[in-house]
């Protein structure tokens, strides 16, 4: 057997990297951290215009006018119109949903200090709490140091005041990060999508060039099935949080509980994530329930309980698994094992990688058993 030493050159090379990655793993980590965090915004951005592509691809298909100009502003028009209607529905939502919680909310502080008057009356009233005498109260505030007490409040004021300051500061500068990330990541989402030919053609190109044909076959092969379940995987979700949501709108308006068309956007808007994300929705609705009737909170619970097993079990599997090929079971189990491992990020991309394995998997059985059949067909032949 004849060694060649360009081989032995890249044993030697690949088993000294293996060694570095090894000995140094807690600095490459430390570097990729840092890497993936200044690249915090174009990670944002290609995940934007992955999901805003969606949307400019449905109008694209559906493009009315057929002039030249009109031609030529094509992908500019898809692109607002794709923007503004992610835009529309959060601001319908939030319109839904804010103004009632926020009535709410003040709804609950006005009952707050009459329920602790109510709860101080009926102590006192039943002997648990007995009312302090006017000579002990005045012997007890003789007692007090109030020198000493003075001091103590105001250094917790200014530590206070320092401590306010400081997480608003920090509160500002956080959300000025957060802005600024997000803007930068349109930004770049827009480039993406208006120039996602010529990309797609360039990274076609550079797979051609430097990698082997049968492996930038299969490379293509699996970013083409990654992509058309993820795709699939989106509508089949956003489908299924539509159905959740005019659901959980009908029960509450037929079992005649408050907030019906709010909880119910707000149920199907959390529905988006996997599975868990109904239980969200329902928490801020049982919240708001609880301030018109305890009662009736009590029983929305019962209520999203049960709607929560029949979508789990029954809509979501046969909504998001039909639309992306994948049998209910193993829907459920990608969105478990998803789930365990990476939390709501693992739900949200177990499925669809799932989905790819699962159909990648099929077709490679198929094409094998193919192949054995004509084997077999043509054994007979080639015997006579």
């Amino acid at each position: 057997m004849k060694i060649e030493w360009k081989s032995c050159i890249r044993v030697g090379v690949s088993v000294f990297l293996l060694y570095l990655a090894i000995h140094y793993w807690d600095g490459l980590i430390t570097l990729g951290g840092a890497a993936l965090a200044s690249a915090e915004a174009l990670i944002v951005g290609v995940v934007m215009a992955y999901l805003l592509n969606i949307l400019m691809s449905f109008y694209e298909r559906h493009y009315p006018f057929k002039g030249r100009t009109a031609q030529k502003l094509r992908r500019a028009v898809c692109i607002v119109a794709a923007l503004l209607s992610f835009v529309a529905v959060i601001l319908l939502v939030v319109l839904l949903v804010v103004p009632e919680l926020m009535a709410a909310i003040r709804l609950l502080m006005a009952e707050i200090p009459l329920a602790l008057k109510d709860l101080g009356l009926w102590l006192q009233e039943s002997g648990v709490a007995e009312a302090l005498s006017a000579e002990e109260l005045a012997t007890s505030l003789a007692k007090v140091d109030w020198q000493q007490r003075l001091t103590e409040l105001a250094k917790t004021l200014l530590e206070g005041v320092g401590g306010a300051a400081q997480v608003a500061v920090s509160a500002v500068s956080s959300a000025a990060g957060v802005v600024t990330t997000v803007v930068i990541g349109l930004i770049f989402a827009l480039y993406l999508l208006v120039g996602k030919e010529t990309l797609l053609n360039q990274f076609d190109r550079l797979t051609r060039r430097f990698l082997p044909e049968l492996w930038a076959g299969r490379l293509r092969y699996v970013l083409r099935t990654l992509n058309e379940c993820f795709r699939k995987f989106i509508v089949g979700q956003c489908m299924e949080a539509v159905v959740l949501g005019l659901l959980c709108m009908a029960g509450m308006t037929l079992l005649r509980f408050p907030y019906a068309a709010m909880v119910g956007t707000l149920v199907g808007f959390t529905a988006l994530i996997p599975v868990a994300g109904a239980y969200i929705g329902a928490a801020v609705g049982a919240f708001m329930i609880l301030t018109v009737s305890p009662i009736q909170a009590v029983w929305f619970i019962v209520f999203i309980l049960v709607l929560q097993q029949l979508e789990g079990n029954l809509i979501y599997p046969r909504v998001v698994g039909s639309s992306i090929g994948l049998p209910g079971v193993w829907v459920l189990a990608a969105v478990t094992i998803g789930g365990g491992l990476m939390g709501v990020a693992g739900m949200l991309l177990g499925v669809p990688i799932a989905a790819a394995i699962y159909q990648m998997l099929r077709r490679d059985l198929h094409e094998h058993e193919q192949a054995l059949a004509a084997a077999e067909t043509d054994a007979p032949a080639a015997d006579s």
